[in-house]
Parts: structure tokens; C-alpha cells; sequence
């Protein structure tokens, strides 16, 4: 008993999950399709994210539900690292209006993952893993916003995202039989709740009269502490000799982070048929913390007098090396055209001109991110690769299809694909217990989301 819970406090040394899913594969099939290079250009749910200020130029109240699903085939040395795969249900609401004769509008996000609202991995900061990939993104993510446009060229937006993740403590009690594993009387207690953090996104739309818009976009950094503790009181029978024991760990660490960023985008739309984004994020990956988690364990046994019973030694603190990550700017491009329109104009809710009955609206995009992580030359082995994503997607819109919706209904679909290129690990030491290794790999992901726009 007392070997299995030592055995966790060694494994329980570092939690990877980090930011969330729009950082990674967008918010939205059209903002992924398009790369995200949408902050000058989302008026949908999607704008909460990537810049709240846009949800002001909603057309109408509108109501979004869809789904993602990422499958990630990271390697290490040629083999599969088996990270799990990201996938759950998108999806929000935007209701705009108007106060003293001001517009406004509210907008409301949710990423849910599907196997679970909280999944976090435990390994040693000696283990090899994809840092920023490793269960990152199996954390429920919420967002809600409220937005003004003061005046006709101006868009002010703001609000507040979340993060949620597991804290939780387990107790073993009992009587453990050495001899006989089977005659041991154990009872166990496990406790655990979900604790979110909060962090700010605030966003500023310039209209540019025909020729589109630029928008500024902060988004805050959030670090979710993760606390774990466990107690183990009992007595151990080692063939007759009764030892009373108790043993408690406590574990913290960052279970999810997020760095804080600004966005600069600006979206070109004086061609009624194109839309043409560029974004560009800087990213403070430099206040990145280390997700190796303090231990503090203690172990006490009373053992009767001349019991020749060697007691494990609690384990050491982990010295914990700095991550050194470097802040980054992320470019990203985006472009949307009308390609397809059947049936007659008609007058659409919202909207100023009228619109074919039918609209095919196809998209891609592409997203360069240079990796954050240094060379991993000593004790840690926090895997990255740069990477290039390319998207794609359409959009399918049914203009005021009939007279209970004269807005519109909207079907979007995308699809991604992310390599990473080889990155050659070598050790400064030739006797590391690790060695020198290869990294590459490939992110697949498609997703879907059906609104409708009353």
C-alpha cells in the first residue's frame, strides 16, 4: 500500500495541458477555415475569441452548434507518441440590439469536450512528450461578451473567458495484508470538483468605410493552479507484525496556460465577391511556467521495537529546470469569396442589400508557428516542431429560405492540416538517460457547425 502510493508521487511530477482549443484549431468552421485570421472579420459567435468587438455587427440574433474532431499523429525517433486526439462540441449565441440608440450586443462561446470536462496527463520532466500537444486542450473553455459601437466607424468589445480543470484529494484506510493481498480490509475516498480561472479579452474594430476593416485584439494570460493531495493511514501486516502507517502527499502545479497575446488584423473587403485577411499575433510564451509540480510527501511508520523493517525514504523535492520558452509572432492569412449564388435577390433580416436565395462561400487559410520551445540539450525534454497549417472549408447559406426565417441558415464545414518539420534533439551530455531523438508529426482535423440567423 504504502509502495503504490510512493509509486504515484513519482509518476504525478509534471501536468501538460496547455491554452485551449481556438489557439490551436480555431473556434468556428469559418474562422478555422480561414486559419483564424479573423479578428477583423467575425461577427458570429467565433467573435468572442478572436475579437469581441465584432459581435456589435451581428445581423441578427443568431444561434450556432457544431462539432470538431483533431486527430494527432505526433512522433518521437519514427514512433507514435500517442497523444490524444481533440474533439467535442462548439458552439453559441449572439444577440445584438440597441440601448438609448446605441448598438450593442452580447455573444456567449463553449468548447465541450466529449470525454470528459477535465483530462490531464502526469509525467516526468526527464519523459519526452509534445508540450503544448499532451492533452492541452481537453479542458471545457467558455467565453462571454458584450460589445458597443459607440459610432458608426467604431466597435468596442469586451469580456471574460474561462478555463476549467480538476482538483481533487483521495484517502486509503484500512488494514493491509502483505501475506494475503486478498484478506486486506481497504476503504478508499475520492473528492474531486472542477476550479476555473478567468482572464480578460477585450478587442477594438475600426471600420475602413468600403475598403473593410483593422482590429486590436488583448487577450489576458491565465495559469489554472492544480492542487492534489493524498492521505494513506493504516495498518500493514507483514506475516503477523502489525506496523501502524501514514503517509500524505501534497502536488501542485499549472494545469493549464494560456499566454497573454495582442493581435493586429486587418480584413480587405472593397471586392464585394472577396474577403482578404491578414492577422498577426504576438504570443508571451517567455512567462511560460514550467508544469513540473512541487512535491512534498511525508512518511511516518511505528514499526515495534527490533522489527527489521526498512522503510522507504520520502522522495526528494524535484529540482525543477526552467523552461526558457521565447515569445513568438504567429502570422496568419485568410481568404473567403462568393463563388456560387442561385435564385432571385431577396431582402435578408439584418442585412442592408439583398442576397441571392442560395450562397456557396468557399475559404482557406494558412498559419505559420515557429515553436516557443528551445533546444532540449540537458534534463528536460519538452518536444515542439515548428508548424505549418493549412485550411480549408465552405460555407453554404440559404437566404430567408422562408417566411418563419428571414434571416438566414448557415452550414459550415472545414478541414486542417498541420506539419510539423523534423527537429533534430541533440544532448550536451553523451551519457543522457534520454539521448538524442528526432521529432515530426501531423494534426488532421475537420469539423462542422450549422447557425441559424433570425
Amino acid at each position: 500500500m504504502a509502495m503504490a502510493v510512493l509509486t504515484a508521487s513519482a509518476v504525478l511530477t509534471a501536468s501538460v495541458a496547455h491554452a485551449n482549443v481556438p489557439d490551436s484549431y480555431g473556434l468556428g468552421s469559418r474562422s478555422a477555415a480561414m486559419a483564424g485570421a479573423v479578428s477583423a472579420d467575425a461577427s458570429d459567435f467565433s467573435a468572442t475569441y478572436y475579437n469581441p468587438a465584432g459581435v456589435v455587427e451581428a445581423p441578427g440574433v443568431s444561434v450556432t452548434l457544431g462539432y470538431l474532431y483533431n486527430v494527432q499523429k505526433l512522433r518521437i525517433s519514427g514512433v507514435d507518441n500517442d497523444v490524444a486526439g481533440v474533439h467535442g462540441l462548439v458552439g453559441g449565441l449572439v444577440a445584438p440590439g440597441e440601448l438609448l440608440g446605441v448598438p450593442f450586443a452580447f455573444g456567449i462561446a463553449l468548447h465541450l469536450p466529449d470525454d470528459g470536462l477535465s483530462y490531464l496527463k502526469a509525467r516526468r520532466q526527464e519523459v519526452p512528450r509534445w508540450e503544448l500537444y499532451d492533452a492541452r486542450q481537453q479542458l471545457l473553455y467558455l467565453a462571454a461578451t458584450l460589445a458597443i459601437a459607440p459610432v458608426e466607424w467604431l466597435e468596442i468589445g469586451g469580456g471574460i473567458g474561462y478555463l476549467s480543470a480538476t482538483r481533487g484529494h483521495f484517502e486509503i484506510r484500512g488494514r493491509a495484508d502483505v501475506i494475503s493481498p486478498f484478506d486486506s480490509e481497504l476503504e478508499h475516498q475520492v473528492d474531486a470538483d472542477l476550479t476555473a480561472v478567468r482572464y480578460p479579452q477585450v478587442g477594438i474594430r475600426l471600420r475602413l468605410a468600403d475598403w473593410g476593416a483593422l482590429a486590436f485584439t488583448y487577450r489576458g494570460k491565465s495559469d489554472l493552479d492544480l492542487d492534489l493531495s493524498a492521505t494513506l493511514e493504516g495498518v500493514v501486516d507483514f506475516a503477523g507484525i502489525e506496523v501502524p502507517l501514514l503517509y500524505e502527499l501534497e502536488a501542485a502545479t499549472i494545469a493549464a496556460f494560456t499566454p497573454q497575446q495582442v493581435v493586429v488584423g486587418v480584413s480587405f473587403q472593397r471586392l464585394d465577391w472577396l474577403r482578404a485577411n491578414v492577422d498577426l499575433t504576438w504570443l508571451n510564451w517567455a512567462a511560460y511556467e514550467s508544469p513540473t509540480a512541487k512535491i512534498s510527501a511525508v512518511l511516518a511508520a511505528d514499526p515495534p521495537p527490533g522489527t527489521p523493517l526498512t522503510l522507504p525514504e520520502s522522495p526528494e523535492p524535484t529540482q525543477i529546470v526552467p523552461p526558457d520558452f521565447r515569445d513568438r509572432l504567429v502570422p496568419r492569412i485568410g481568404l473567403e469569396a462568393r463563388a456560387l449564388e442561385l435564385g432571385s435577390p431577396r431582402p435578408v433580416s439584418g442585412r442592408d442589400q439583398a442576397h441571392a436565395l442560395f450562397e456557396l462561400l468557399p475559404r482557406v487559410g494558412y498559419v505559420y508557428e515557429r515553436s516557443p520551445v528551445p533546444d532540449q540539450t540537458a534534463a528536460t525534454n519538452l518536444v515542439d516542431a515548428d508548424r505549418h497549417t493549412i485550411t480549408a472549408g465552405f460555407g453554404a447559406r440559404l437566404n430567408a429560405p422562408f417566411e418563419e426565417l428571414p434571416g438566414s441558415l448557415l452550414l459550415d464545414a472545414h478541414a486542417l492540416m498541420s506539419i510539423f518539420p523534423e527537429r533534430v534533439v541533440l544532448k550536451d551530455n553523451p551519457a543522457d538517460f534520454i539521448g538524442d531523438y528526432r521529432v515530426d508529426g501531423n494534426i488532421f482535423g475537420v469539423g462542422g457547425t450549422l447557425g441559424a440567423q433570425f
